[in-house]
C-alpha cells in the first residue's frame, strides 16, 4: 500500500480540499472506476466553489500528483484526477503563469495515466478569447502537442494534438508528417521547398486536414475544406505528388526502429500512425475526381494497407478502407473495376465487406443494379479490337496483344513495317510518356485477366442469363472480357431450341463447326457447364477444341462432374467424401478466398469458429465444409501468434439461408449453435434436394482444397510431419486413389502422351504416369505429383520451384489453364526420362541409392 503524506491541517485549504477527497475515497473502499465527486462531500464541496476558487483547487490538485507520482497506489492518483479534471470542464480563469504552470506539469506526466488534453484544450480556448498569445506560450502548447504524439499514439492524441497546434497558431507552417519513412520523406521535402508561397501553405493546409481525418468517411465540410485547398494547390500537381508518394509507402523505412517491444509487433513493418492519418485523408481527396491513373494508385496502395503483417493482420486497415472509399466514390465507371480487381486479391474479409460494400454505393451512384455493376464497369484499356491495343509513338507502331488469360505482350513494328524485337531507342528518348503508359496498361490488362477469368468461372453458382445483346455487348465483343469469352463454351436459348456453341473463325459455331445464323435479340445465353450433357456430347467438345486447339481459361469441358454417391445417400444430409483430411491452415484459407468462401483461421485458444461456408444467394442457400485446428503443441502445431499450422476436414453441409449459423470449439468438437441453452441446431438440407450443379460445384470447391492444400502433396512431408504422426495419412494420400480431379488429369494424359517427344517412354497405369528413364524406372502420381522408383517402389523427393510451370518442353498443348499439378506432373516427367542429364546432387544420390 503507497502512504501519502498527511498533515494535521493543511496551511492551504485547496490542498486540504486534496486531502479530505483522498481520505473520504479510502475511507469508503469505493473503487477508482466508480468514483464520482459529485457523490461524496469533499467532492461537492469542490464543485460547489467559485472559478477563482476552483482554479486554486486545480493547482493544488496537480502539486499533489506530481508530488505523489511514482508509488502503487493508482486508485488514490485517480480520483484526485477525476475530481480535478471534472473542474477543469468548466471555464476557470487561468492567467499566464497559471497556463504556463499547468502545460509544463502537462508534460511531465505519464500520458496512459493522466489524459488531461481535453480539459487543456479547453482551458486554453478560454485564454485566448481574452488574451493573446505570448511566444512562450505558444512554444509551450507547441511541445504539448508534440508530446501528444510521441511514441504510441492513438486516433484521440493525434486529434487533441493537431487541435492544440491550431490554437497555437502553428499549423500554417508545420507539415504534420513524421519522418522516417520514405514516402513521408519526400512528401516533406516536396512540401518544404516549394516555391510558390501561396502552394506550399495550401499544401500544409490540406495535409493538416488529412491529419485529422476521422471516421469511416470525409464529412461534407471536410469535403468542401479539401475541394478549396485543391483549388489552391491545383489537380495537376495535386495529382503528380500523390503518384510520387502513393509507390513509395511500400518502401522499407529510411530511419529503422531498431527496438522494441517482444510482446509487439515491428514498428519497421507498420505506417506509422500520425502518416497513416495523412495518408487516409489523401486518399479520401483522390476520390473526389476521376482519374484513371489516381484510381490504380490508390489500388496499389490499399494492396499495401491491407498487407499481412505478423501479430497485426492487415498492416494499416484504416489507409485500405479509406482507398476502397474513395474507388467506390470516385466518379465514372473506372474505379469498379480497380475495386473488382481488390475483391479478388485482398482476402482479409473486414476488407471484403468493405469493397462490397463500396461496389454497392457505386450501383447506388449510377442507377445500376448492383449484380451488373462488375460485369459493365470492366474497363477496355484503349484496346479496340478485342485483345489488341495500337498505338503510334515517333514512327513506330505498338501492339498490346492480349496472348492468354495471364499474358500480355508489346510487339513494336518499324516504319518500313519490319518486325521491332525491343523497344526503340527513340520511343524511349522522345517518347517516355506515352511508353510508360502503355506499360502501365500492358500490366493493368494482365492483373484484370486474370481478375475476370475468376469472375466468369463463378457466374456458374449466380444463374446468370443474358439477352443475346447484352452478353456480346459485355463479353463477346468486349476488348478485355471478350479474350477470355471466345474460348469458352455458351448455351444459347430461343424458344423451344438449344444449342451450346464456342467463337471460331469470326463466328459462332456449335462442335460440328456450324455456324448459328439464328442467335438475336430473342436469344438467351448462359454459361454451358457439362453436368447437363451426356459423356459422350462432353468427350465431342474436349475433342474438337483440342483439334481447334482453342486453350480454355479454366476448366470448362474438362470440368469435374459430383454426382450423389450410395455413401451419400445413406448419410442423407451430409457428405464425408472429402473428410479426414490434413490441409495446411493458411494455403486452405487463401484457396477459400479466391474460391468465394467465408473461412476464419483457427487459433489455439478457448474460442468457437463458423465452418468454411459459401453462401449462394441465387439458390437460397449455404455450403458448409467443417474443419477443426489440429494439433496440441503451442509452437509446434502453430505459429508463434497461436494459429493453427494444419487443419482437419469433415463433412459438407449445406444448409438455407437464413438458417442458424453452426460454430464448433478452434480444436474440435462438434458444431452446434453457439449460444448455450439455445434451440437445436438448424436442420441441414437432405443432399438430394440441393440442385445438382450447386452441390457439383461446391464439392469441386472441396476437392480442390484437399488436392491443393493437403500436406499430402507435399515432398517433404515424407517423413510424416511433426513427431512422424501423419506418415500413414501421407503415404495414403500420396500413392492413394484419384480424386475427380485426377482422374480428369488423367484423361487428358491419355490423349497428350502420345504426341509428347518422349510419348515412346511414358505410359499410364492406373494412378501413375509410368516413366522409363535410362538408370531407372519411374511412377508419377497423377494426384500428388509424387514419385516412387522401380522397382523397390523408392520414394523420390523433388521439390517443385515456387511458381514453376510446365513449359511445354516443345510446343505441347494444354487445353485448359489453371491446373498446376498438371504442369508439375509433366515436368517430372521430361526430367526423369532423360535422367542421365540430371545434374542436381540431391536428386542423383536418391537415384543412384547413395543417400
Amino acid at each position: 500500500m503507497f502512504f501519502w503524506r498527511k498533515k494535521a491541517r493543511a496551511a492551504d485549504p485547496y490542498e486540504a480540499l486534496v486531502h479530505e477527497i483522498v481520505e473520504e475515497q479510502r475511507k469508503s473502499g469505493t473503487y477508482w472506476f466508480n468514483f464520482e465527486p459529485k457523490n461524496v462531500p469533499a467532492g461537492q464541496r469542490v464543485l460547489s466553489l467559485s472559478p477563482e476558487d476552483q482554479k486554486g483547487f486545480v493547482l493544488a490538485a496537480t502539486a499533489w500528483i506530481e508530488e505523489n507520482r511514482g508509488g502503487n497506489d493508482f486508485a488514490r492518483w485517480a480520483v484526485v484526477h477525476r475530481t480535478m479534471t471534472a473542474v477543469l470542464r468548466r471555464r476557470l480563469p487561468f492567467d499566464h503563469a497559471d497556463l504556463m504552470a499547468l502545460l509544463a506539469w502537462s508534460l511531465r506526466q505519464p500520458l496512459h495515466y493522466f489524459y488531461v488534453a481535453p480539459q487543456l484544450i479547453k482551458a486554453v480556448e478560454g485564454y485566448t478569447k481574452e488574451h493573446e498569445l505570448t511566444p512562450e506560450l505558444r512554444e509551450r502548447i507547441g511541445e504539448l502537442a508534440q508530446h501528444l504524439v510521441s511514441g504510441y499514439t492513438t486516433a484521440d492524441t493525434r486529434r487533441w494534438a493537431k487541435k492544440l497546434r491550431e490554437l497555437a497558431g502553428l499549423r500554417s507552417g508545420t507539415v504534420p508528417l513524421v519522418a522516417g519513412e520514405a514516402w513521408s520523406d519526400v512528401a516533406i521535402h516536396d512540401v518544404e521547398t516549394e516555391d510558390d508561397e501561396g502552394r506550399r501553405t495550401a499544401w500544409v493546409e490540406l495535409l493538416g486536414l488529412c491529419a485529422g481525418a476521422s471516421g469511416a468517411k470525409p464529412s461534407a465540410r471536410w469535403r468542401k475544406d479539401v475541394e478549396r485547398h485543391l483549388e489552391g494547390i491545383g489537380f495537376g500537381p495535386f495529382k503528380e505528388a500523390v503518384l510520387r508518394w502513393f509507390p513509395l509507402v511500400e518502401r522499407p523505412r529510411t530511419r529503422p526502429i531498431e527496438e522494441w517491444s517482444e510482446w509487439a509487433p515491428d514498428p519497421n513493418l507498420l505506417i506509422e500512425d500520425s502518416n497513416a492519418d495523412v495518408l487516409k485523408g489523401l486518399a479520401w481527396a483522390c476520390g473526389l475526381q476521376e482519374d484513371a491513373e489516381l484510381s490504380r494508385a490508390l489500388t496499389a496502395l490499399a494492396l499495401s494497407a491491407y498487407k499481412k503483417v505478423p501479430q497485426v493482420g492487415a498492416r494499416c486497415v484504416r489507409v485500405g478502407n479509406a482507398c476502397v472509399w474513395a474507388l467506390g466514390n470516385m466518379p465514372g465507371m473506372g474505379p469498379i473495376g480497380q475495386l473488382a480487381l481488390l475483391k479478388v486479391r485482398v482476402k482479409a474479409g473486414t476488407a471484403q465487406k468493405g469493397v462490397e460494400k463500396a461496389l454497392a454505393a457505386a450501383a447506388a451512384r449510377l442507377g445500376l443494379p448492383e449484380d451488373e455493376i462488375e460485369e459493365m464497369s470492366v474497363p477496355s484499356y484503349g484496346m479496340t479490337e478485342v485483345g489488341l491495343r495500337r498505338e503510334a509513338l515517333g514512327g513506330f507502331t505498338a501492339e498490346l496483344a492480349v496472348t492468354g488469360t495471364s499474358s500480355v505482350e508489346i510487339r513494336w513494328t518499324r516504319p518500313d513495317g519490319k518486325a521491332q524485337k525491343s523497344v526503340p531507342k527513340a520511343v524511349k528518348e522522345e517518347h517516355a510518356q506515352g511508353l510508360g503508359e502503355l506499360k502501365g496498361a500492358s500490366k493493368d490488362v494482365q492483373k484484370m485477366l486474370t481478375v475476370q477469368r475468376d469472375r466468369i468461372e463463378n457466374l456458374y453458382l449466380e444463374a446468370k442469363v443474358w439477352p443475346y445483346g447484352v452478353w456480346r455487348e459485355r463479353y463477346l465483343d468486349h476488348p478485355l472480357v471478350g479474350t477470355l469469352a471466345r474460348r469458352l463454351i455458351w448455351r444459347f436459348t430461343d424458344g423451344d431450341r438449344t444449342v451450346a456453341g464456342v467463337w471460331y473463325g469470326g463466328r459462332m459455331v456449335d462442335r460440328t463447326g456450324r455456324v448459328l445464323s439464328w442467335l438475336g435479340d430473342s436469344t438467351r445465353v448462359e454459361l454451358w457447364h457439362p453436368i447437363g450433357e451426356t459423356p459422350d456430347e462432353v468427350m465431342a467438345w474436349r475433342d474438337w477444341l483440342a483439334e481447334l486447339e482453342i486453350r480454355q481459361p479454366f476448366k470448362q469441358a474438362h470440368r469435374e462432374v459430383y454426382l450423389l454417391t450410395d455413401a451419400e445417400r445413406n448419410t442423407r444430409v451430409y457428405s464425408n467424401r472429402f473428410a479426414a483430411h490434413v490441409l495446411k491452415q493458411h494455403q486452405f484459407n487463401a484457396l477459400c478466398s479466391a474460391r468465394g468462401w467465408k473461412n476464419s483461421l483457427r487459433l489455439m485458444v478457448d474460442d468457437e469458429y463458423p465452418p468454411a461456408t459459401r453462401h449462394l444467394p441465387a439458390h437460397g442457400l449455404r455450403a458448409e465444409l467443417w474443419v477443426e485446428g489440429l494439433g496440441e503443441d503451442y509452437g509446434t502445431d502453430t505459429t508463434e501468434a497461436g494459429t493453427y499450422l494444419y487443419v482437419a476436414t469433415d463433412q459438407v453441409r449445406f444448409y438455407g439461408s437464413d438458417a442458424r449459423e453452426n460454430y464448433a470449439h478452434a480444436g474440435g468438437g462438434g458444431y452446434g449453435p453457439v449460444v448455450y441453452g439455445a434451440a437445436a441446431a438448424a436442420e441441414p438440407l437432405a443432399l438430394e434436394e440441393v440442385p445438382p450443379l450447386v452441390f457439383s460445384e461446391a464439392m469441386r470447391d472441396a476437392d480442390l482444397f484437399v488436392g491443393v492444400a493437403s500436406v499430402g502433396n507435399d515432398p517433404n512431408w515424407s517423413d510424416g510431419g511433426p513427431e512422424g504422426r501423419y506418415r500413414d495419412y501421407w503415404t495414403s494420400y500420396s500413392f492413394g486413389e484419384l480424386s475427380a480431379t485426377a482422374r480428369t488429369r488423367a484423361q487428358v494424359l491419355e490423349k497428350l502422351v502420345p504426341r509428347l517427344k518422349i510419348g515412346d517412354r511414358c505410359r499410364l497405369e492406373e494412378r501413375f504416369l509410368v516413366v522409363r528413364g535410362d538408370v531407372r524406372t519411374y511412377r508419377i502420381h497423377l494426384g500428388s505429383g509424387n514419385i516412387l522408383m522401380e522397382p523397390n517402389d523408392q520414394y523420390l523427393c523433388i521439390v517443385p520451384a515456387s511458381g514453376s510451370a510446365f513449359g511445354g518442353n516443345g510446343n505441347v498443348f494444354l487445353p485448359f489453364e489453371g491446373d498446376r499439378t498438371l504442369a508439375v506432373v509433366l515436368s517430372k516427367a521430361f526430367l526423369l526420362a532423360s535422367d542421365r542429364d540430371i545434374k542436381d546432387p540431391t536428386i542423383l544420390s536418391q537415384i543412384h541409392g547413395t543417400r
